[in-house]
């Protein structure tokens, strides 16, 4: 009798070893599984939904600071084109591995000539109003700058410290290297970008 008890206890340890041994390996598994399911979810989000970028400069001062980090919505220009004001995220088009951030001013088709700061659309006797977003007084002539077809003139809101169209060896973003429409400042402080 005392022989059977023995080896049923020792096969009671045994079977709450091997049990406890499974459950500590299954729950490694679920959180494996876990993990790469996040790791491809937020691949998929940044690649295909959202693109993610950090103001590097003070080019789009007020509106967006150096050193903000935005959300841009990458899905904005699937069935519309980029307006005029919308502010986006592209790829530079002198290194394309570079993101830069802008707001739209010359639409496809467009002339845009700068005189004494103020921006004029196809020779219009009247500028440009964009008192809702610049904020300083803005110097130089620049142009005229023919827009082709498919293709955006950006500037930066701080226009005497924006490193924009005026100045690039290639002035236009085609629409197939707008990455998104700026959308959501999530740090430092989370808002609306409009």
């Amino acid at each position: 009798m005392l022989v059977m008890k023995v080896n049923k206890t020792e096969d009671n340890k045994k079977k709450n070893s091997n049990d406890q041994n499974t459950s500590i390996g299954r729950e490694v598994l679920d959180w494996i599984i876990v993990i790469v399911v996040s790791a491809v979810l937020a691949f998929a989000l940044d690649k295909f939904i959202i693109v993610n970028a950090k103001i590097p400069s003070a080019s789009m001062e007020p509106t967006i600071m150096t050193g903000d980090r935005l959300i841009g919505n990458r899905l904005a220009y699937l069935n519309e084109d980029p307006q005029r004001g919308d502010v986006v995220i592209f790829l530079y088009p002198d290194n394309e591995k570079e993101y830069f951030i802008k707001r739209v001013i010359g639409l496809p088709g467009e002339t845009v000539t700068v005189v004494d700061g103020k921006v004029y659309i196809n020779d219009s006797p009247y500028p440009l109003d964009e008192s809702a977003y610049l904020h300083t007084v803005p110097i130089g002539d620049f142009g005229p700058f023919k827009v082709p077809e498919g293709a955006y003139f950006m500037m930066g809101d701080n226009r005497n410290n924006s490193m924009d169209s005026r100045f690039w060896n290639q002035p236009y973003v085609y629409k197939d290297k707008i990455l998104g429409k700026a959308w959501v400042r999530y740090f430092p402080n989370p808002s609306r970008v409009e």
